[in-house]
């Protein structure tokens, strides 16, 4: 039983998702609340502007924290004005290094 139950945990905290955030999510706290809210989920990752004005986000953990997660990029930070997020495909290896950060401008 012991070894079902870790493989269990292994299962929920190997989800990946990928995330593109649109609207008004620069210049207004958005990263930083990212790392905030995502870090409080104990969810490891990342997140960063892009050039075209969006915000990319990879967050790796257990499904339903992501999906929380997710649904709290669609409410945006407090100043930013989400017009859409959407779900990406993403792996492991892309994560790139341990808990949650903020990368720069790609």
């Amino acid at each position: 039983m012991g070894d079902a139950l870790v493989c269990y945990f292994r299962a929920m905290a190997s989800t990946v998702a990928r995330v593109r955030i649109e609207g008004r999510v620069q210049g207004v706290w958005f990263r930083a609340w990212t790392v905030d809210e995502a870090r409080a989920r104990g969810l490891s990752g990342w997140v960063r502007n892009r050039r075209d004005g969006s915000v990319e986000a990879l967050f790796a953990g257990p499904e339903e924290l992501i999906d929380e997660m997710i649904d709290a990029c669609r409410r945006g930070s407090p100043a930013s004005d989400v017009n859409s997020v959407s779900r990406l495909e993403a792996s492991a290896a892309d994560l790139g290094g341990e808990g949650f950060r903020q990368l720069p401008t790609e």
